[in-house]
């Protein structure tokens, strides 16, 4: 997969979201309909892998208390990218954007977490490039 892109991955990224793939934080309130809800770490993480660029970390704010952290990605074009954003409520600001460097043996706390996302994210992305789906895309 040599041009892999976000559009191209976006989809798969938003198909591998459960409840099993949460941050422990916020499983108290994931909901199917709400699906991207505590998935920012996951992702992020699998986006960064697959597209490279820096990881971001912010602050969730409740009335200016903090409450949470948020992660998303700055690619290496320089675009910053939250395909999470979605999932905060009204009330809640994130604030800030520190690069933050890519854990080299992955996540610690939401190892579990991280393991199930990314085996399912690049089984998907096997099955697309064995039926030729990324490839048809690809020459788009």
């Amino acid at each position: 997969m040599t041009e892999l892109t976000l559009e191209m991955l976006a989809p798969i990224l938003r198909a591998a979201w459960s409840r099993d793939t949460c941050d422990p934080h916020d499983l108290p309130v994931w909901t199917p309909a709400n699906p991207s809800r505590g998935q920012c770490g996951v992702t992020a993480l699998v986006v960064q892998e697959l597209l490279g660029g820096e990881l971001l970390l912010g602050e969730v704010l409740v009335g200016g208390v903090k409450v949470g952290h948020h992660w998303w990605n700055r690619l290496p074009v320089g675009r910053d990218v939250d395909l999470t954003a979605g999932q905060f409520r009204p009330e809640e600001i994130v604030t800030g954007a520190v690069p933050y460097p890519a854990p080299t043996a992955g996540p610690r706390r939401i190892t579990a977490q991280w393991q199930l996302f990314r085996g399912r994210v690049m089984a998907a992305l096997a099955d697309q490039e064995r039926s030729g789906t990324l490839i048809s895309e690809r020459g788009r």
